[in-house]
């Protein structure tokens, strides 16, 4: 099949066709599973029930022993009240510092909530309200005027339509006036168009699920009129050590599979150790809670840690005996702590004299420091 050929999921390449599928394509067999054994209560325009769904995002067995990998690892809740939050007229808003899997959760609930994870609005500074409501195409306006045929459906408005969830990334970072278009969606779940004297009324199954960033509260606050048409749940980091290197091998063994890196060794020791480097650091206390740090400027999430391993198994893989070692995470520690090259550059040299070259057992983790930095 050609790039230009449509796939067999309405046009869609299939998921290994592509170097990273959405979560309903990548995961299609265990949404159909969980759907075959599902016999509790659906909401309305709902593929799965909240039982279902929660089991989807968590992770658990099936009574035909299928497995179900967990696709979030935190509190139980916290998932439950997202859910529930879903199956009301309300809105959810994950809120959380980055690295704690807001896009992530996002995603899988939408692709298990409607089987649609695509109806998504990325928010910037420049977002405008054509790209959250509808725009035009120009060319037929000109030559028709105004009409059904000229207008362009965002994805919000598709999601209206058809009773799905449509998903807002980074609400913070839209303008504030633009932010404001949303509060008639969300309230009286109808978009008007007035250039048609018309409107869309969302069909039952229609929500929203939108992401903000802890750290951005001051970009562009959401007024007290649209923060209240939405329910927030709090995500936080990985409360264990131990947590946060599960999330981190477990996705780094996905990416690998999907970038077909060549199979090596887990490397759960330079897994772990990249993952405490990042939690002193952002906490400001090494593990044992003796030494005070100062914490650099960027963020050193989860994610930040995938992308740092990752990166770490290709080297290995392509450079190397396959095995990852502390010279093939080094380099990625160092880009992603050292963003300031002031500040964060006598951070990084401060941790790496007075912690990691006191620990033995990291020695060849100073050197390849070291060496990089």
């Amino acid at each position: 099949m050609t790039i230009d050929e449509p796939g067999p999921t309405g046009g869609r390449p299939p998921a290994g066709a592509v170097l990273r599928p959405h979560a309903e394509q990548e995961y299609a067999g265990e949404l159909a599973r969980l759907a075959e054994h599902d016999d509790r209560p659906r909401p309305p325009g709902w593929r799965l029930s909240p039982w279902a769904v929660t089991l989807y995002l968590l992770g658990g067995g099936l009574p035909d022993g299928t497995v179900i990998g967990p696709k979030y690892v935190g509190p139980r809740r916290l998932v439950e009240v997202a859910v529930a939050t879903l199956a009301t007229d309300r809105a959810l808003l994950l809120l959380g510092v980055p690295g704690t899997a807001k896009t992530w959760m996002s995603e899988h609930l939408a692709a298990a909530v409607s089987g649609d994870s695509t109806l998504l609005v990325q928010s910037t500074a420049g977002t405008s309200e054509e790209a959250v409501r509808y725009g035009w195409n120009y060319a037929r306006l000109l030559a028709e005027g105004p009409s059904e045929k000229a207008l362009v459906e965002g994805p919000l408005m598709r999601a209206m339509r058809t009773g799905s969830v449509a998903r807002i990334e980074e609400l913070t970072r839209m303008p504030s006036d633009v932010q404001d278009t949303l509060i008639t969606v969300l309230s009286e779940k109808t978009l008007p168009v007035p250039e048609l004297g018309t409107e869309v009324q969302a069909r039952k199954g229609f929500t929203v699920i939108a992401t903000a960033n802890d750290r951005d509260r001051g970009v562009n606050e959401l007024s007290s009129a649209l923060r209240r048409r939405f329910n927030t749940v709090v995500l936080p980091l990985p409360a264990s050590a131990e947590d946060e290197v599960e999330i981190v091998a477990r996705r780094v063994g996905e990416i690998g599979a999907a970038l077909e890196l060549p199979e090596g060794p887990a490397g759960l020791e330079e897994i772990r150790r990249v993952v405490t480097v990042f939690r002193e650091l952002r906490s400001g206390v090494t593990g044992d809670g003796r030494t005070k740090l100062k914490s650099p400027s960027g963020t050193l999430g989860t994610a930040e840690a995938i992308s740092v391993v990752t990166s770490g198994l290709a080297l290995a893989a392509h450079f190397g005996d396959g095995v990852l070692r502390a010279a093939d995470v080094a380099g990625g520690i160092v880009g992603a702590v050292v963003q300031d090259p002031v500040s964060d550059r006598v951070v990084w040299q401060e941790y790496l004299e007075t912690v990691v070259r006191d620990r033995p057992e990291w020695l060849d983790f100073y050197r390849a420091c070291r060496e990089v930095s």
